[in-house]
């Protein structure tokens, strides 16, 4: 019997509502993804990853769909996924069994340390994938038994990986301390007996959200790989010279920053130099004497947000209304221009749980409104964005940082429709039952609806 979950419409019945209407005339708030970005964003990443030579496993917990899975898988014959929760792989099972069909290789990552309590549902989902199809991350001894349990039901190892802590302390233990409680050697010795396969290290480290510049983001993935390599010298003697071990790193901002290294007018400065020397050390040598390949991992460049934008990782790239791939339809309810209130501002039918409430280190609020909203006459540098929020619903005023003088009117009208770039996609996604399509790259399709893609939800 499959875990109840929250559940959404019939797609039939949401295309039927949605499909050849203009954004503006839905019921909003509403979640509006144009897939042109999002395959130009997907395309672009493996491009670079297979110019580098190295693996790529895309998550997938930022858009929660089989659609955007598409887009980050593309045509490789290695389908490496990374998912937070089993709901996920769960949805995608009949695109991952679609992708077997046609022979291609499908491992999914279980993106926590493996929970007792999801052991026997992920087993099922495991045996319906088969052998080498489900990996999973343990960073304390306690959880080895799982992994006995994992083998005994779904009747094949799971891969594993050791999660680093590489200075982010979400998770992962640091790497002095991998075989923490003899974790290390028991692993091996399970590896060793066919009940696990020993697969790598593991590290996500979104140290580089707080980054501004390539360089920085570069820096951040050379420390991440730099860790892993540590990790692996301080307990090389534990690991087996007999078997290749993977280095598995990133977040999206230092992940996106290795297309500095492959782009065309990519000059060779201090920071690309020495990652790219990095990188070859785990490909191309065999760090204390094991063999070792690099794989990276990320999820939100496929789309995109205010808080990926603000790092800058990539030398070219654009503003906000050429980059996000996702904003928030929503409506102005009223206008405050004509001295209600210290400084213009506006109430729009959209609050926390459509946009979320996530910081960005860019500027002091919750999200950018798209400069098309404005009016002609308006400075192409000012900006208006949500700066304060609610439940249901925001309130949108000049940045602070923008040439706006003081008590400039807002140029908004009482039930205009207006899109908001939000500052963390995977959390406002999370408030959306589906997403509605555009493609940017279809004359006519920027602003009309051509699909409708349903997230899965829960756990």
């Amino acid at each position: 019997m499959s875990i109840p979950q929250r559940l959404n419409p019939s797609l039939e019945s949401l295309r039927q509502f949605y499909l050849g209407k203009h954004i503006h005339d839905v019921p909003k708030p509403a979640l509006i993804l144009d897939q042109a970005r999002m395959r130009r964003h997907c395309q672009s990443l493996v491009a670079a990853t297979e110019a580098l030579g190295v693996d790529f496993r895309a998550h997938v917990k930022t858009h929660k769909t089989v659609e955007g899975t598409r887009l980050q898988v593309g045509q490789a014959k290695k389908v490496k996924l990374v998912a937070s929760t089993i709901a996920e792989i769960e949805h995608l099972l009949p695109l991952l069994a679609e992708y077997q069909q046609q022979g291609r290789d499908v491992n999914v990552l279980y993106g926590i340390p493996l929970p007792r309590s999801q052991v026997s549902r992920l087993a099922a989902v495991g045996r319906k994938l088969g052998a080498k199809s489900l990996a999973v991350l343990v960073d304390d001894a306690d959880q080895l038994k799982h992994l006995s349990q994992f083998h005994d039901e779904a009747k094949f190892p799971a891969a594993v990986y050791v999660k680093v802590d590489t200075g982010y302390h979400r998770a992962g233990l640091p790497p002095w301390g991998i075989n923490k409680d003899s974790l290390l050697s028991d692993l091996v010795a399970l590896d060793i007996s066919g009940i696990v396969d020993f697969v790598g290290l593991y590290s996500h480290s979104s140290l580089s959200y707080n980054d501004s510049t390539p360089a920085q983001a570069m820096a951040n993935l050379e420390g991440e790989i730099t860790g892993c390599l540590d990790a692996l010298a301080k307990n090389h003697e534990l690991f087996p010279t007999n078997k290749a071990f993977v280095i598995s790193v990133g977040a999206s901002p230092q992940v996106s920053s290795v297309e500095n290294l492959v782009a065309e007018d990519s000059k060779l400065s201090t920071a690309t130099q020495s990652l790219r020397a990095t990188m070859q050390t785990v490909s191309d040598s065999r760090p204390h004497g094991i063999a070792t390949s690099l794989e990276l991992h990320a999820g939100v460049y496929s789309i995109l947000d205010m808080q990926q934008m603000a790092t800058n990782s990539r030398g070219k790239i654009g503003g906000p209304e050429d980059e996000i791939a996702v904003s928030v339809i929503s409506e102005v309810c009223s206008v405050y221009n004509n001295g209600e209130r210290e400084q213009p501002e506006a109430l729009v039918s959209a609050g926390v749980l459509a946009l979320g409430r996530e910081p960005c280190a860019s500027y002091k609020g919750w999200g950018v409104v798209d400069a098309s909203s404005f009016s002609p006459d308006v400075i192409a540098d000012r900006r208006l964005i949500v700066s304060r929020i609610s439940q249901e619903h925001c309130i949108v005023a000049w940045d602070s940082a923008s040439t706006a003088e003081e008590g400039t009117p807002l140029p908004l009208t009482v039930g205009q429709s207006i899109r908001i770039y939000p500052n963390h996609a995977c959390i406002t996604g999370a408030m959306h039952g589906w997403y509605l399509v555009v493609d940017s790259d279809m004359s006519g399709m920027e602003t009309q609806i051509i699909d409708v893609w349903c997230r899965t939800s829960g756990w």
